[in-house]
């Protein structure tokens, strides 16, 4: 039989695939506050559905926490947290941001996260650990508004703080890498037409995105997520990723699009809604016009972000099943 590593290692080649390979992840909030109930609830997920690549999603505070901010799970259906407590107010708390370890308590949890997954996981079943890119985090430190008013009007200060936060992410990825997974999965938030100008995002994020993705660049499951619409799909030739997801049913390109403007394998083909909202007939429509559009070469079926946790497990077979 062909193992998940044996297909996506197919799929990244556009080699013909026994079947499409598949790989959907969501939050998992509350368990998502030790490393022990996430690695639990990221194996006992795996164990029911059989994906193809399982990526972990800790809530995005993770990455943060160890500076200080807080948050709160208050029932959002994608499953994340809210920040009640930042630590970015003025443009000086950018300057003083201290250097974190991956030893830091909460940098140091997810990595222990990721052992107990790597220790219980078929071998043969890729693993990638989410990373948020510097800007994110910074969005996270600060508030989005905040960010984006201080990129404008005191960016010497944003420029030091995401120095600060690249140097942290840059250590933490080099210490995934020591854990044995497979790739990272990158999240680009502000790459989209509503928070930047392409312009001002080659200025203020691709150089931090260059040195925080350096030490993952000889991964061979690394996969970009460009988060929101109008995104900025031109960066992938600056970036060098083997798979992209972004939100093909709401915004530019649609996969096949997509197809002539990457060579690498594409991810979507679901909605988050579908899962959700709509019945399992629906489902099957968009994973078999998703292959259509692509196919079956360098395509993996998912969806544009997480899956929502109100996804019926009917749904959840039925994406499964329809790759069959």
């Amino acid at each position: 039989m062909t193992t998940h590593r044996e297909r996506i290692q197919a799929c990244l080649k556009g080699e013909t695939t026994d079947r499409t390979p598949i790989a959907l992840w969501r939050h998992f909030p509350e368990a998502d506050q030790t490393p022990e109930a996430l690695a639990a609830s990221t194996l006992g997920y795996q164990s029911a559905y059989d994906f193809d690549i399982v990526k972990v999603t800790p809530a995005s505070s993770f990455a943060v926490k160890d500076w200080g901010v807080q948050d709160q799970w208050m029932g959002d259906a994608e499953g994340s947290r809210r920040y009640i407590t930042r630590v970015i107010h003025k443009p000086k708390d950018w300057e003083t941001l201290p250097l974190l370890d991956p030893t830091a308590p909460h940098l140091a949890g997810q990595l222990a996260c990721l052992r107990l997954i790597k220790q219980n996981l078929d071998p043969d079943t890729p693993l990638i650990q989410t990373i948020f890119n510097p800007l994110s985090q910074a969005k996270n430190l600060a508030g989005n508004d905040l960010l984006m008013e201080h990129i404008r009007k005191y960016p010497e200060a944003v420029i030091k703080g995401l120095d600060t936060i690249t140097k942290t992410t840059v250590k933490f990825v080099e210490a995934v890498r020591e854990t044995g997974v497979d790739g990272i999965f990158y999240a680009i938030q502000h790459a989209q037409g509503s928070m930047l100008e392409l312009i001002e995002y080659k200025t203020i994020g691709l150089p931090y995105d260059q040195k925080a993705l350096e030490p993952a660049k000889d991964l061979w499951c690394n996969m970009l997520h460009l988060h929101g619409k109008e995104v900025y799909f031109s960066l992938l030739t600056l970036m060098d990723f083997k798979i992209v997801n972004w939100h093909d049913r709401e915004t530019y390109p649609s996969l096949s699009e997509a197809q002539s403007l990457f060579k690498g394998a594409v991810c979507g083909g679901l909605r988050q809604d579908t899962l959700t909202m709509e019945n399992p007939d629906q489902v099957r429509n968009e994973a078999q016009d998703a292959i259509k559009q692509t196919n079956g070469r360098c395509f993996i079926l998912g969806t544009g972000c997480v899956v929502p946790i109100t996804a019926s497990h009917e749904n959840y077979w039925t994406a499964r099943k329809s790759v069959e």
